[in-house]
């Protein structure tokens, strides 16, 4: 498992190392003693499964606010996604800012986005299925979001028709959003 920090505090790409042979490959995709040596220490309480059918669809930009935030370890086993996180802490010097990975079953690699940011991806294959853990159980009351071409944001997603939930539709934008992480 290769751990390595993003530019923006607390995320890091996870590259995971599968063992092959000619029945196929292992691979280990948590280990809790490698993640306590980088500071990635987490009680994972959930764990979640997202199949997107098409090419095209965004899901997020999601968090869940205080007490309810998460941390989340995020993975893709079929297809590929454009993941995008946003620092949404106001004591941030990278309030605001993004950061994207491409996470797909042949890349093997994963997310870990720390509490305080917003998270969305873009399905890249007609067929995307993610995986993710979260250090807390999800709150409905507690469902935040940002739009997810906000302007202010200026996300370079790889499509500009999107397939979208009605709920993702009326996400606020950052002109009209206070942030609930400190």
């Amino acid at each position: 498992m290769d751990i390595k920090p993003f530019r923006l505090s607390g995320a890091f790409g996870i590259t995971l190392e599968p063992k092959r042979d000619q029945r196929g490959y292992f691979l280990r995709s948590y280990d809790e003693t490698i993640f306590a040596q980088h500071g990635l220490i987490n009680h994972w309480v959930q764990e979640n499964e997202a199949l997107s059918m098409r090419k095209g669809i965004i899901r997020g930009l999601h968090f869940q606010r205080p007490p309810h935030a998460e941390t989340k370890l995020v993975r893709v086993i079929q297809g590929a996604v454009l993941d995008v996180f946003v620092d949404l802490r106001r004591s941030s010097p990278t309030y605001g800012q993004w950061e994207m990975a491409e996470l797909s079953e042949e890349n093997h690699r994963a997310v870990y986005i720390p509490k305080g940011f917003a998270h969305g991806y873009c399905a890249l294959t007609d067929i995307s299925l993610v995986l993710y853990k979260v250090d807390a159980l999800y709150n409905a009351g507690s469902e935040g979001g940002l739009r997810w071409n906000d302007s202010a944001l200026a996300i370079p997603w790889p499509v500009t028709e999107p397939v979208l939930s009605a709920k993702d539709i009326a996400l606020p934008t950052m002109n009209n959003f206070v942030s609930p992480f400190a």
